[in-house]
């Protein structure tokens, strides 16, 4: 994984698969923008999503108030959370024509496209325009990224504002100990926004330290230790007004971290021991409660979830970088890039590992690494390319078909589970339809909005209308708020089943499968994702099929 070098563009041959690979990235970034724009109201609510609504509320009116209406900063506790997300999608609200949650589903497309482009930029320039291209493809077509990026107000965010660092830092070790204005402003920003968005990414502090070892090993050889210390503080001066940026935007998306000095250490504190009544959720087909999950939950749904052309090609892009890192004619900048790079990609998931936090919902919480992956995923591609093209260059096109071939499994997926594409597991897995007895898959209860729409739609066809003074009630087995916005005013829901008209229930195991007429299925690749039970005239005790935490 050496460095690809300019003399490899030098052709005129070469050139044109520079400008080649540009433009089709180009393609590939407006066609994501113009499907995510046709389908963004595609996707339903989630369980947070009414909450963080009511966060941004919170958070516009105490900016509004002088800070005299502080009740943003004690809500449930969200207020340990960035609001920056929240805040610009309920200001986008009052001057766009769509309704709010419609607004929050096209802000988070619009966040996720500018992950993909910065994505793709970082690719690029550490592996060159093949490498950055097949970064943009392998982050494109990763269902997991992409269908989170349009209704998860926390984890998506913060994977963007994760990669915004990740390339000032990288532009950082390419230009020490000279950092220019813009990759000062570049850092300060994306430490605002990733630290401001979770206090997770305070970890980009040790990406940093330890990927710069090789880097100032090389200085105190060259340079001398004196030297290169003074080096060494040169770099934090002039990165100091980068910082106090990034202090500000914290501090403006989330307030609460600038109240007391010490209150992202509290945060961190907090989130480091689990904060809720634990419940149990599926992982390996048995039920397991969320801070008792064994050390490999999340090595196994990475390499469940994520498509397998991804996870060959990130395994290779790791093991290439420890090859590199004891080889004296590798340059110490690059050798800083690729760990900096590599441990974005996996540190997290290691301490994971060791730690043994409360671990559910998935991968969601560590989706913040998905992009770092798909970029040494890319690098390793471009090199094996730029390696076949002097050695086997016969052998270019077979390797390019295979990852085209690996491309196309991920995307027939994606489409055949839209809008749940954030539910996908791989062919390893045996996909959605084998993961569904092992796994959680709708545990966001995205699927209750068609349901709502269904159900909607099978009663204007039948032409029946509520009972006399009242309206349809709906006894529901999910999140209920999300339920409620997606039914609209003619509908009272809640967990009652015995009063209720109808009872909609998701495809989880939490959920039960009941004896009753099903007026609407919601189904993808033959798997169950919500059903809308008439239960009218019958006496339904519970929906749940276990009791309730």
């Amino acid at each position: 994984m050496s460095s690809i070098t300019t003399s490899a563009i030098e052709t005129p041959a070469r050139r044109s698969v520079e400008r080649t690979c540009d433009d089709l990235a180009l393609v590939v970034l407006a066609a994501v923008a113009l499907i995510a724009g046709l389908t963004f109201r595609d996707y339903g609510l989630g369980w947070d999503d009414y909450t963080h609504a009511e966060y941004a509320d919170l958070l516009l009116r105490m900016y509004g108030s002088g800070f005299k209406d502080a009740g943003a900063l004690s809500f449930a506790n969200l207020y340990m959370y960035g609001g920056g997300f929240d805040m610009t999608a309920a200001l986008l609200h009052k001057i766009i024509p769509l309704e709010l949650f419609e607004t929050r589903r096209l802000l988070g497309a619009v966040v996720g496209v500018i992950g993909l482009a910065v994505t793709w930029r970082l690719g690029r320039r550490i592996g060159g325009p093949i490498a950055g291209l097949a970064t943009l493809l392998l982050l494109a077509l990763c269902p997991i990224f992409y269908g989170h990026m349009f209704m998860n107000p926390k984890d998506a965010p913060f994977a963007v504002a994760m990669v915004v660092l990740m390339m000032g830092l990288v532009r950082l070790a390419e230009e020490y100990p000279r950092p220019s204005p813009r990759t000062v402003l570049i850092v300060g920003i994306g430490a605002g926004l990733s630290i401001g968005s979770r206090i997770l990414g305070g970890l980009a502090l040790v990406y940093a330290l330890i990927g710069f070892m090789p880097l100032f090993i090389e200085e105190v050889r060259v340079e001398g230790g004196r030297e290169a210390l003074h080096r060494f503080a040169h770099v934090v001066y002039v990165l100091l007004p980068g910082l106090v940026l990034g202090y500000l935007i914290m501090g403006l998306i989330w307030p609460w971290s600038i109240i007391e000095f010490d209150n992202p250490f509290r945060a961190l504190t907090y989130f480091s021991h689990f904060f809720e009544k634990p419940w149990k959720e599926m992982f390996d087909g048995a039920l397991v409660s969320v801070p008792d999950m064994p050390w490999s939950y999340l090595p196994t749904l990475f390499a469940l979830q994520l498509p397998e052309v991804l996870l060959a090609l990130l395994i290779g892009g790791g093991v290439g970088t420890f090859v590199v890192l004891p080889r004296k004619d590798v340059p110490a900048r690059r050798k800083t890039i690729l760990l900096m790079l590599t441990l974005a990609a996996t540190l997290p998931i290691a301490i994971a590992i060791v730690k043994r936090p409360a671990l559910y919902n998935g991968i969601r919480h560590f989706i913040f690494v998905i992009p770092p992956m798909t970029v040494l995923a890319g690098v390793s591609f471009g090199w094996i390319m730029n390696w076949l093209g002097n050695n086997r260059r016969n052998w270019q096109p077979a390797v390019l078909a295979v990852f085209i071939f690996g491309l196309l499994l991920p995307l027939g997926e994606m489409i055949r589970l839209h809008p749940y594409q954030y539910t996908h597991f791989n062919h390893i897995a045996g996909t959605v339809r084998a993961a569904d007895d092992r796994y959680m898959l709708d545990y966001w209860g995205l699927a209750l909005k068609q349901a709502s729409d269904g159900l909607r739609e099978q009663l204007d066809e039948r032409q029946e209308v509520p009972p006399q003074g009242r309206k349809w009630k709906v006894a529901v087995c999910g999140p209920q708020r999300p339920a409620q916005v997606a039914l609209g005013p003619d509908f009272t829901i809640g967990w009652d089943s015995h009063a209720a008209d109808f009872a909609m229930t998701l495809g989880e195991f939490y959920c039960k499968g009941l004896t009753a007429p099903v007026m609407v299925e919601i189904k993808r690749d033959d798997v169950v994702f919500a059903r809308v039970y008439d239960i009218r005239g019958r006496s339904i005790s519970s929906l749940l099929s276990i009791p309730a935490p």
